[in-house]
């Protein structure tokens, strides 16, 4: 899966803040009693609702890895419309064409 260029620049230009950032992310994963495909459609759903589609395609494919369907995806991205409003729809082009494999 790849990474966005925002998120690979971050990685890069301030390893230490990347590394702390990483920990962190991997130990609220750690935390979490939700499911790996669940915890991704969440994350999907606020993404999208925050409107930072950067971070779309790869939580989409990772969705996909866990056994997301296309469908699940879709929903996942909607499911702010009623508290976010619009902003949502941002993020359906960026979400569907990873899950169909039309980013790379």
């Amino acid at each position: 899966m790849s990474i966005s260029k925002a998120f690979a620049v971050f990685l890069k230009e301030a390893p230490a803040q990347a590394q702390a950032w990483m920990q962190m992310a991997q130990a609220l994963d750690q935390a979490s009693a939700l499911d790996k495909k669940t915890e991704e459609l969440a994350y999907i759903a606020v993404l999208a609702a925050t409107g930072n589609t950067s971070g779309v395609p790869f939580h989409v494919l990772s969705a996909k890895s866990q056994g997301a369907s296309r469908q699940e995806v879709l929903s996942a991205v909607l499911l702010g419309l009623p508290a976010a409003g619009a902003t949502v729809i941002g993020a359906l082009p960026v979400a569907l064409e990873a899950y169909d494999g039309q980013d790379q």
